[in-house]
């Protein structure tokens, strides 16, 4: 008992320290559970025991890519095994979802995993992660992973790009898309509307507008250059726009609006707006969120 709860507490403090450190990599939180499990806890678990992940980001899966993972399967069994933690209708899948299902497709009837009791942050957390980094998310699925992440771990969007080895410009565009409506969202989900055009139908203010868009995009087959074209004209509002306030401070609001995006300190006074940047790099950062090219 007293081994059973030492092992425990040691995976607690990796995933603490890897949560809490300066990069999130899934693959030191899936060695670390691998190393730390002796072979003869490696268990043979029934397919038809096994339950998808609720924190599970990925909500379409790749037929072809499922296929391919099968056939490998079938000649070379299953290469890592599975972690699960058991519920009382049989065990939740923290991370290898994929693995599961390209067995299903391939006949096999029973799949290595490893039990371990995770917390439902921690099952969102490696979840999350493992989706993150080692399948090809659609847009949405992606934006509702930062999403998680960052209401999880309680971070900044400066942070979690820094965590994820992204741009802050990256992180607040794809969480832009949330803003969408649900049924503009399903459209990037199933890949009717590509980023591009989801990017840009981001920033408009009318939900009315989007959605007549984003059916105008799939029924007409426009380009994201020709969706730029439309939108530039004048009936399109922005989701940021300026408004009437009668206080001296009435610009607040909108350097608020400027830090959030920016990440950085700004300043508005005199009809003019003031933008802080610590190094070169903070600069380039800077200048790639506002879409800004330098030769």
């Amino acid at each position: 008992m007293k081994e059973e709860t030492s092992k425990r507490r040691a995976l607690g403090m990796g995933l603490e320290q890897l949560f809490n450190s300066e990069v999130l990599d899934f693959d030191q939180v899936e060695e670390k559970i691998i190393q730390q499990t002796p072979k003869d806890e490696i268990v043979e678990l029934p397919i038809n025991e096994l339950m998808s992940n609720p924190y599970q980001p990925r909500k379409v899966f790749d037929e072809n890519a499922l296929n391919e993972l099968a056939n490998s399967i079938k000649e070379h069994g299953v290469f890592q095994p599975i972690i699960v933690k058991k519920t009382i209708k049989g065990y939740n899948i923290i991370a290898g979802e994929r693995r599961v299902k390209a067995c299903m497709i391939a006949g096999i009837n029973k799949i290595p995993a490893i039990i371990r009791d995770f917390s439902d942050d921690e099952m969102m957390q490696i979840a999350l992660l493992e989706n993150l980094q080692r399948e090809n998310l659609s847009a949405i699925e992606e934006a509702k992973a930062y999403k998680s992440i960052i209401e999880s771990l309680k971070l900044t969007q400066d942070e979690l790009a820094k965590k994820l080895g992204k741009s802050r410009s990256h992180i607040t565009n794809m969480l832009g898309l949330l803003r969408l409506p649900i049924s503009v969202q399903d459209m990037v989900l199933y890949n009717k509307i590509s980023m591009g055009h989801a990017r840009i139908l981001s920033k408009l203010e009318s939900y009315d507008q989007i959605e007549t868009l984003a059916e105008k995009i799939v029924n007409e087959k426009l380009s994201v250059r020709d969706l730029e074209h439309l939108t530039e004209s004048s009936s399109y509002k922005r989701s940021v726009q300026l408004k009437k306030q009668r206080n001296k401070d009435e610009y607040k609001y909108v350097e608020k609006v400027l830090i959030d995006k920016l990440g950085t300190k700004v300043s508005i006074s005199g009809n003019k707006i003031k933008i802080s940047f610590a190094t070169k790099e903070d600069l380039n950062r800077i200048l790639e969120i506002l879409d800004i090219e330098v030769e």
